[in-house]
C-alpha cells in the first residue's frame, strides 16, 4: 500500500461513528466524518509524543477465513410485525437491513422450520399424527407473513440470500413428550420420517423462489424449554446427521445443502461437534459448527474447534439481549460488536442475528420470552425504532462484505477491540469499539500507512481505505 494513490493524491482513510451520548436518540450514529489523511508511519513516529501513543497495526497480507457475511432472522413473530406496519415503514426497513447503500447489506439470514417460541404458537408442516408419508406436508402457515418478508428481503438484498433453516421442535407426535414443548426427544421410530421433513421443507421454499443455504440439525438441543424444544445428546445427532439427515438430502439431490452442528452455546461446542467430527461417515456431511451466545463468552472455544479441525467452519447463528425490549440501552450494541470482534477474530465465517424487528415489549412471542432486537416497531405510534444493535452490527455488515478476508489485526491497548478485513474490491476495512468510558487516541497504521485517530468514550469506528 503506498502513500498516494492513482491519482497522486496522498492516500486517505474513510471512516463511520457511532459513539454514545446523554440519550440514544442524541447519540452519533453509523455517521460519515472527515477523511483521515495517511502517511508512512516512520514520518509519523518521529513526534515523540506521537510515538508513545497506543499503536493499532494492520499487515493485509498476512490473511485468514473468507467472510459469508453478516444477518438476521425471519421469524414469525418478525414478519407478523413488519405485516402491522405501515407501508412506508414497512419499506424502511427492508432498506435498513437489506439495501446495500442505504442499509446494512444483509446477505445472510436464518428462519425457522416449524414454530419457535418467536412465533405465534405451535405449529408443525406435518401436523397430522402418523403421517410417516408427509402425505399432509404444507408450509401454508409460512405463506401468511414469513415467506412474504423473505420474498420482499430478496428484492432488496444485492446478492442472493444465504438462508439457514433451523428447527426447535419436530412435530409432537414424533417426540417422547407428546408436545412440542419442554424438550423431549426425536422417537427412534420416526428419525426417517423427520429427515424427509428438512427435504420436504427445502424443496417447498425453494419451489416458492427461496433458495436454501443450510439447514443446522436442531436449534438448542441440550436445552429443555417452555417453548419449542428437543433434545439430542452428541451422539444421538451425530446419528441423526450419520443415518438420516445426511443420507435424505443427499438421495434427494440435495448435497449442497450444508448442515450445521450443535446450533448452541459456546460453552459445550468443542466437545459436542468432536463427536460428530471424529466419526468420518457423520463428519463427511458436517459443513461446521453453529453456535450462540446464551452462557459465558468462551471466545477460546471458538479458536479451539477451529485448531482441532481447520477443515470445519464456524457459525455464529443466534444471539440477542433476552429479558424484554431494552429500548435506547447503548451497552446492547456493545455486547453485539464485543461479539463479533472476538468471534470473527477466532475464524468465525459468518454471524447471523436473532429476530430482525419486534415490538415494543419485545413480543410477539407464545410463551411471553421476550427479548430485544435491533429493530423495534412502536405499534401506537406506527414507527420503526432503531436500537444501538442495529447501528454496531452496521460498523460490520455495511464495511465487510461477502467474501472478504479477514486480516492480521492488533492493538497495543486492550481498550481498543479491533478487526480488519479484505473485501473483494480491495477495500480494506478496520472496525475498532472503545467500551471504556474515556477518549483514546492511537496511531492506525495499515500496512506502513498511518495516521492519528481519535475514538470517543463508548464508542465505535469503521475505517475503510479503497483499492
Amino acid at each position: 500500500m503506498t502513500e498516494t494513490n492513482t491519482a497522486g493524491a496522498r492516500a486517505s482513510l474513510r471512516w463511520t461513528l457511532s459513539a454514545k451520548g446523554e440519550e440514544l436518540a442524541s447519540s452519533t450514529r453509523l455517521a460519515p466524518q472527515p477523511d483521515l489523511g495517511l502517511t508512512p508511519i516512520a514520518h509519523l513516529t518521529r513526534d515523540p509524543a506521537i510515538g508513545g501513543m497506543p499503536k493499532l497495526v494492520v499487515n493485509s497480507a498476512r490473511r485468514f477465513q473468507r467472510i459469508e457475511g453478516f444477518g438476521g432472522a425471519f421469524t414469525e413473530a418478525a414478519a407478523t410485525t413488519w405485516q402491522h406496519l405501515p407501508p412506508a415503514e414497512a419499506h424502511a426497513l427492508l432498506l435498513a437491513y437489506f439495501d446495500a447503500n442505504a442499509g446494512h447489506g444483509y446477505t445472510f439470514n436464518r428462519v425457522h422450520m416449524n414454530s419457535c417460541d418467536f412465533s405465534l404458537g405451535n405449529y408443525a408442516h406435518a401436523e397430522v399424527p402418523g403421517d410417516e408419508a408427509l402425505a399432509h406436508f404444507s408450509i401454508d402457515r409460512d405463506r401468511r407473513a414469513l415467506l412474504p418478508m423473505i420474498k420482499a428481503a430478496q428484492a432488496i438484498a444485492p446478492t442472493p440470500m444465504k438462508l439457514l433453516v433451523s428447527p426447535w421442535s419436530p412435530p409432537a407426535w414424533m417426540k417422547t413428550n407428546g408436545q412440542m414443548n419442554q424438550g423431549g426427544k426425536l422417537l427412534p421410530q420416526y428419525a426417517r420420517a423427520w429427515a424427509q421433513c428438512y427435504v420436504r421443507f427445502i424443496q417447498a421454499y425453494e419451489a416458492e423462489g427461496v433458495p436454501i443455504w443450510g439447514v443446522s440439525v436442531q436449534n438448542e438441543p441440550d436445552a429443555t424449554q417452555r417453548w419449542d424444544s428437543c433434545l439430542y445428546s452428541a451422539e444421538e445427532e451425530r446419528d441423526f446427521v450419520r443415518d438420516h439427515l445426511g443420507p435424505a438430502l443427499h438421495a434427494a439431490g440435495l448435497a449442497r445443502i450444508r448442515i450445521v452442528v450443535w446450533d448452541h452455546n459456546r460453552d459445550q461446542m468443542v466437545q459436542r461437534a468432536d463427536v460428530v467430527y471424529t466419526d468420518p461417515e457423520a463428519a463427511k456431511y458436517v459443513w461446521g459448527c453453529g453456535f450462540h451466545w446464551y452462557v459465558e463468552d468462551h471466545f477460546d472455544h471458538v479458536q479451539l474447534l477451529h485448531d482441532a479441525y481447520p477443515d470445519k467452519q464456524l457459525l455464529f447463528t443466534e444471539g440477542c439481549q433476552e429479558g424484554g425490549p431494552h429500548i435506547g440501552a447503548w451497552a446492547t450494541g456493545e455486547r453485539y460488536a464485543r461479539s463479533v470482534i472476538n468471534d470473527l477474530n477466532r475464524w468465525t465465517v459468518g454471524w447471523i442475528d436473532w429476530n430482525l424487528l419486534l415490538d415494543e415489549t419485545g413480543g410477539p412471542n407464545h410463551v411471553g420470552n421476550l427479548c430485544s432486537a435491533p429493530m423495534l416497531a412502536d405499534r401506537a405510534q406506527n414507527r420503526l425504532m432503531p436500537q444501538s444493535s442495529y447501528d454496531y452490527l452496521g460498523h460490520f455488515s455495511r464495511f465487510i462484505r461477502p467474501g472478504a478476508h479477514r486480516v492480521l489485526c492488533s492493538a497495543s491497548s486492550q481498550d481498543l477491540e479491533c478487526t480488519a478485513a479484505v473485501n473483494e474490491d480491495g477495500t480494506l476495512v478496520v472496525v475498532v469499539m472503545n467500551r471504556s468510558e474515556r477518549a483514546h487516541r492511537f496511531v492506525l497504521n495499515v500496512d506502513g500507512q498511518a495516521c492519528v485517530a481519535d475514538l470517543p468514550a463508548r464508542a465505535i469506528a469503521s475505517y475503510a481505505l479503497p483499492r
